[in-house]
């Protein structure tokens, strides 16, 4: 037994090495492995049946009719490709790609057997066409229906690693067909070939079919219908990008295309003029056997490594950036020593093929369907078949055309001796044009993966201030919507505050009574100005009772605190118990501020009966007039009862007026009232009207961590809504000296502030440096965490806890409040990262990190690695990926963000608890509770600080490791334990007690 075991441990051992060589995952394997199996197989059967169909047609009709086979073919790969999207529509996706390989070898069969049996060399010449066009054509949909299946089985990160692998299945078939086929020649003649090869395709087919029967979640269904209605209009917000996008990758494979055949035809037209037909395919056999090799030892060992590190764009530019400049100068240098100009233009043309070959199949083949990754799932497979079949296809012909132009107008117009470089200008024509549309296609790829996420937002532009208003008048006055009419005010508010009274003025009254209350309240917060008040007055000479008595009192005060030298004694008539009291209210107000004594003492009287009133509406209307009165006076003795009021309306309305007023001595009520959920969004405004004034108290509230946790988070909050230069600078400050949950409050208030300052970075007035500091102090922390994960995972096998079951469900406990602390921390970090990088993408990274969607997550991560560029980027991807602790402490120990420690247990617990601040409470007492099942020592400074933690079951845990680990100090402080505010606390401090009372009586 103990054999088989360190067998199989040998056994996992080399498999896990294996798997890291070709960067594959575990959880990756099986439908890595049966796709490259089925690509491999299929590859070979259509290997031999192009070298066997090319060299019957070079035989046939020599190179220069290959222009036609690239012009006829595009006619062929369009319509089959169209054919493909189409069979989507009407059938389910599945049945559709399991079909597609018997669908391309019948035509093969039916045209050989037709060959065979036909001796008329007319119709013979027909056929081998046909066989040659009909060849090209099954390579772009089986190409095609690969890169299909693989989006639909891997997500966007495993496809960067697996489908290298996958795609390495035609080098594969290269090497076995290359090396196989001259031994079949010397046996059979080349339509026994192309039979057999029918047969070899059906049998990968048979594989494809069962791997969509091993993963059916994998491919839809049902077939591609129309759009829902919520589908369609979540397509068309992101239709335009999406089209620009897609309409990119169409001309990027396009050209690539047209490199490909431009490349072909100049090297298959060299070997024509060289070589016969069964020596052609011979040759074309053994190129392909060397190239395949070599390209298989690029796909696994370094293809998927270097598309991870510097992405698909940078992998598929190789290919144009090679063969459209590197080889073309090189074999223009060669050109300069007429000794080896000739051969060493041959062998330039066949360097040229081998490193498009050798690039074609590895890294852009490797990149293809990544690119496709960011199109929405349910229309990707057919945007697939439309952009990249088609292109291909509509390349071939265009393609096609070129060469045959050039074949015809270079014989005229070019010298001889140039001719041949003709081509290989266009080559690198088409070639700087390739990688002109990569550059493109990088500056799209994250904007449509992040509109493909479906999050995004939306960001006010500039506006012209006299269209603007224009606007706003037009709103106000037509027929409408009333909340349209009112965020039409708040926005005149945002954007022209001091010349809300020349729109609003004019309009007071046309507008029904609810608007001319909001504009009345717009022009008083603008101030009061004397120019408005001709248009102002008419509301106030029409009677009270007929007017909303709130609009009567903002009209009052509007006039009165606009003009000077009014009669006063026009507000003493309002003072009579027959008006409403609000305006009573107002009028009383106005006479407190600007009345003489005796009016002032009669005011006085009346505030005074408002704000002893039995009727609630009396006294928040007088509360709400003291807002404007200068000196409260006699008033003050009723502020005490008024905050204590049982009407919930009347002390939010003291709170504005305190504020209103700054009675400094009343500022203790306004913190006091953030702790009530019913006060708190008053208490919030109000402080936030006190702007700088008020960051001192709320600095040191959200820093007191005996005040709950709900109260400092809103502390912060209100810090950040203050916005002021202040009160961003305190928080930065904060920022950099806080910890845990802490840097969580201050980091989201930060980005409160960053999103309504929309397009101004806060790192501006704080060094990115810093912020990239705080990342690398947080990865760190991530080290302690996973380190100690993986320590307690292993408890129950350390010889001195063995057989202790309590221990051991403590350290699952302490496990399981390590990942919650862990989640807090990733958290934290896209916060920070939020804060360098554009709000939108972060959003929609965060977003999608956090599915429990394996596509999701992936989704999430490429937009990560697509945005962020600082140099510990590979190592928070590795992090913020779901993988085994074990894995991501590998990481940062490569990473040098933490040192490889091998401590013993008791040595891991008092760092933690050393570490106390950063970890969660729950966690914390975790660690009490271990140390104490586990008899571990503790310094007195570690225990004492935890007994004034602020937490109160982090002090039931420390006080129950004192129980067992020093009694003698805890019988000294549990009389102080007795008044503990935490009821937990206080009743096991009297358990113990009662207990060693117990304990004493019975010795004695």
């Amino acid at each position: 037994m103990e054999l088989k075991n360190q067998w199989l441990t040998s056994n996992r051992g080399s498999l896990a090495r294996l798997l890291k060589w070709v960067n594959l995952r575990p959880e990756e394997v099986e439908r890595t492995w049966m796709m490259f199996a089925f690509y491999t197989i299929v590859s070979v059967g259509l290997r031999w049946a192009e070298d066997s169909t090319v060299a019957l047609f070079l035989d046939e009709y020599g190179a220069g009719k290959l222009p036609w086979i690239y012009i006829s073919s595009a006619a062929t790969g369009a319509g089959l490709v169209i054919l493909y999207s189409w069979l989507q529509k009407v059938f389910p996706l599945r049945a559709v790609i399991v079909a597609i390989a018997p669908g391309m070898v019948i035509p093969l069969f039916i045209l050989v057997l037709l060959r065979l049996g036909i001796h008329i060399s007319y119709s013979a010449v027909i056929i081998i066409f046909m066989l040659r066009l009909w060849v090209d054509a099954c390579y772009v949909v089986n190409d095609l229906n690969t890169s299909i299946v693989a989006n639909q089985l891997f997500n966007i990160r495993e496809i960067k690693r697996t489908y290298p692998l996958v795609s390495s299945g035609i080098l594969v078939a290269d090497v076995i067909s290359g090396f196989s086929l001259p031994v079949l020649l010397k046996f059979i003649n080349l339509n026994t070939v192309i039979l057999i090869a029918c047969f070899v395709i059906l049998l990968g087919s048979i594989i494809l079919f069962y791997l969509t029967y091993k993963y059916p979640s994998a491919f839809p269904h049902t077939p591609q219908r129309e759009l829902t209605e919520e589908q369609a209009s979540r397509h068309r917000r992101v239709e335009t990008p999406l089209k620009r996008y897609v309409w990119q990758l169409f001309a990027f494979f396009a050209l690539l295309q047209a490199i490909g055949l431009l490349i072909d035809f100049q090297y298959l037209r060299e070997l024509n003029s060289s070589l016969g037909e069964q020596e052609l395919a011979s040759f074309l056999g053994i190129f392909g056997g060397f190239v395949g090799m070599c390209e298989l030892i690029t796909q696994w060992f370094f293809s998927s490594r270097l598309i991870e590190k510097v992405g698909v764009f940078f992998a598929a530019a190789l290919l144009p950036l090679t063969v459209g400049f590197l080889l073309p100068a090189a074999i223009s240098v060669l050109n300069l020593f007429p000794a080896i100009e000739e051969p060493g233009f041959f062998w330039g043309l066949i360097s040229l093929k081998f490193c498009d070959e050798l690039l074609r199949y590895t890294f852009v083949i490797s990149s293809g369907p990544a690119l496709y990754q960011p199109i929405p799932e349910r229309i990707r497979s057919r945007m697939q078949a439309l952009s990249s079949g088609t292109a291909e296809a509509i390349s071939s012909g265009l393609t096609g055309l070129v060469i045959f132009g050039t074949l015809q107008f270079s014989t005229q117009l070019v010298p001889e001796g140039l001719q041949k470089w003709v081509l290989i200008g266009e080559t690198v024509i088409v070639a700087a044009t390739c990688l002109k549309v990569v550059w493109e296609l990088r500056s799209r790829y994250v904007d449509v993966l992040v509109l493909s996420a479906e999050r995004g937002g939306l960001s006010t532009a500039t506006v012209g201030l006299k269209a603007f208003k224009q606007g706003i008048v037009k709103a106000l006055v037509e027929p409408g919507n009333n909340t349209d009419k009112h965020s039409c005010l708040e926005l005149l508010a945002q954007i022209d505050l001091p010349g809300a009274g020349q729109v609003l003025a004019p309009l007071l009254v046309k507008l029904p009574s609810d608007l001319q209350k909001s504009s009345l309240e717009l022009m008083l917060t603008a101030g009061a100005n004397p120019l408005y008040v001709p248009e102002i007055r008419p509301l106030l000479d029409q009677p009270p009772a007929t007017l909303d008595p709130e609009v009567f009192a903002l009209a009052m005060r509007y006039v009165w605190l606009a003009e000077e030298n009014l009669n006063l004694s026009l507000l003493e008539e309002y003072l009579e118990p027959s008006h409403h009291s609000l305006i009573r209210a107002t009028a009383a107000a106005l006479l407190l501020r600007q009345g003489t004594s005796m009016q002032q003492a009669v005011a006085t009287k009346t505030m005074r009966r408002m704000l002893t009133n039995k009727q609630e509406q009396e006294r928040v209307n007088g509360v709400r007039a003291l807002t404007e009165v200068v000196y409260l006076q006699a008033l003050r003795v009723h502020l005490p009862n008024l905050l204590q009021d049982e009407s919930l309306r009347v002390r939010c309305a003291v709170l504005e007026m305190i504020t209103a007023t700054r009675l400094e001595e009343y500022y203790p009520s306004l913190l006091a009232a953030l702790y009530y959920k019913s006060t708190r969004p008053t208490a919030m405004q109000c402080l936030v009207s006190m702007q700088n004034e008020a960051i001192p108290m709320l600095l040191k509230l959200a820093t007191n961590v005996y005040k709950p946790e709900v109260v400092r988070m809103y502390a912060w909050r209100t810090m950040a809504q203050i916005g002021t230069a202040e009160a961003i600078e305190t928080l930065w400050l904060q920022l950099e000296t806080s910890r845990g949950t802490t840097r969580d409050y201050i980091l989201r208030s930060l980005l409160k502030i960053n999103q309504q300052l929309e397009n101004i970075s806060l790192v501006n007035r704080f060094s990115e440096s810093r912020v990239e500091a705080l990342i690398e102090e947080e990865l760190k922390f991530l080290g302690e965490i996973y380190a100690a994960y993986v320590d307690f995972q292993n408890v129950e096998s350390l010889e001195n806890y063995q057989g202790n079951e309590r221990l051991v469900i403590i350290a699952q406990l302490l496990q399981r409040s390590l990942l919650e602390v862990e989640l807090d921390v990733r958290d934290r970090l896209l916060l920070l990262l939020k804060l360098l990088y554009p709000a939108e993408k972060m959003q929609a990274a965060a977003f999608n990190l956090q599915s429990q969607s394996l596509v999701n997550l992936a989704r999430g991560l490429e937009i990560l690695d697509h945005t962020i560029n600082l140099p510990c980027k590979t190592l928070l991807l590795n992090v913020l990926d779901r993988r085994p602790e074990e894995e991501k402490l590998k990481y940062l120990i490569d990473g040098q963000f933490y040192q490889n420690q091998d401590i013993p247990i008791q040595e891991r617990i008092r760092k933690l608890i050393s570490q106390g601040y950063l970890l969660s409470d729950w966690c914390l007492a975790c660690c009490f509770h271990f140390a104490q099942a586990a008899y571990i020592r503790l310094t007195t400074t570690e225990i004492l600080a935890n007994l004034s933690h602020p937490t109160g079951f982090v002090r039931e845990a420390t006080i129950s490791y004192l129980s067992v680990v020093s009694q003698r100090i805890l019988q000294e402080i549990l009389p102080y334990l007795q008044t503990d505010p935490h009821p937990l606390v206080a009743a096991q401090a009297k358990a113990l007690i009662e207990k060693y009372h117990q304990s004493q009586n019975n010795n004695v």
